[in-house]
């Protein structure tokens, strides 16, 4: 059975929101190329240099998808934050275990090796920010994680209990994953690209050379117009109107933008003749049925420039037996019927909570449910 992580430590302090700033935050070109130059100065030789965010696919994790800590959530809600506090800092060199967006940070390290190989002087990289609501104090303990895991994670924002959200729109994010459930509707109503993450008991295993990511596609990749068309007049008005409208392009979902942005490197890819052992692989996992809906679907993402590697239309079949097969090291679905069919499965899968079904948690039908 799959299980949401407790919500973040700090959690009964109230949210302030924090504004972007071009002195305060570094949004500035000029502040990025300051800072740019001092990190070349003091950084380690051995590693590579971070990425300027205006150029770099920047992914925020939270520090609790990103590492296991039941243990130290179940001291906070037990003693409190001064006694959560200190135990973390007499546990500083204890490595936290790997939590469910583990894998998918470790592909996303993969393709940077292999991009930077291809383009030594490129800053088009994935550059991974590690958020958490957190004292600075815990800083050293996930500092010692991340060099435990010999992971390249230069960038955090510990918030000390305090929204995130500003700071994600200051470091340009393509993607925010998080096991809280209200700051990723915080952020999607700032339009950032954001899911939940759940963890699952038994993972499958994933490729440590290929990113494979999928998506669902109503109200995912794309708007929930059509979905809203099914839930209020049914599946023969569905298939209807999507046929009437096939040749119209379905708005774009909270995201397209980060398709986008795989799209933009696996070009990079191609462009030296990798397309077909691109690191980067990418699914349309829908239920839509292929001749009945899917025509409208694939104009839409062929008039936005973009595509999948694959795409599966699923006319209502599960998709938890064909997520097992793709062993994708995240799939985005606006359902939570899916999210766990996909995790009973072993599969990393996150929720985002845009559209209509979010109205209709439980609804399932025989034909369809996307």
């Amino acid at each position: 059975m799959m299980s949401l992580d407790p919500v973040q430590v700090m959690k009964d302090q109230e949210p302030v929101s924090l504004s972007p700033s071009s002195g305060s935050n570094g949004d500035s070109k000029a502040s990025w190329g300051d800072n740019e130059d001092f990190c070349d100065s003091v950084c380690s030789t051995k590693k590579p240099n971070t990425p300027n965010p205006e150029n770099a696919v920047t992914i925020a994790v939270s520090s609790r998808v990103m590492f296991r800590t039941e243990k130290e959530q179940k001291v906070f809600e037990e003693k409190g934050v001064e006694e959560y506090l200190k135990y973390q800092v007499e546990h500083e060199n204890e490595p936290l275990t790997p939590g469910p967006a583990f894998p998918f940070v470790k592909a996303l390290e993969a393709v940077n090796a292999q991009l930077r190989e291809l383009y030594p002087d490129s800053e088009e990289l994935f550059d991974i920010v590690l958020v958490t609501y957190n004292h600075a104090h815990v800083g050293v303990r996930l500092i010692n994680t991340i060099n435990h895991h010999n992971l390249f994670i230069e960038r955090f924002c510990m918030t000390g209990g305090s929204s995130p959200i500003g700071y994600l729109k200051a470091w340009h994010t393509n993607l925010y994953l998080s096991a809280d459930p209200k700051k990723v509707q915080e952020a999607l109503a700032e339009g950032i690209a954001v899911a939940t993450m759940f963890m699952v008991e038994k993972q499958i295993d994933v490729s440590e050379t290929q990113l494979r990511v999928a998506f669902d596609g109503d109200a995912v990749l794309f708007s929930d117009e059509s979905e809203q068309i099914f839930k209020a007049h049914g599946l023969d008005k569905f298939f209807e109107h999507e046929k009437e409208n096939e040749n119209m392009l379905l708005d774009r979902g909270p995201l397209k933008g980060f398709l986008e942005a795989l799209g933009k490197l696996q070009k990079k890819f191609y462009a030296k003749g990798h397309r077909l052992d691109c690191p980067i692989r990418t699914y349309l996992v829908t239920a839509r049925s292929a001749a009945s809906s899917g025509i409208r679907a694939l104009k839409t993402l062929r008039a936005w420039g973009l595509e999948t590697d694959e795409a599966l239309f699923l006319a209502g079949a599960p998709k938890g037996p064909m997520l097992e097969k793709i062993r994708p090291h995240i799939y985005f679905d606006d359902q939570m019927f899916h999210i766990e069919g996909a995790a009973e499965m072993g599969t990393i899968a996150a929720h985002v909570p845009y559209g209509i079904a979010q109205k209709y948690p439980h609804k399932k039908t025989a034909n369809f449910d996307k």
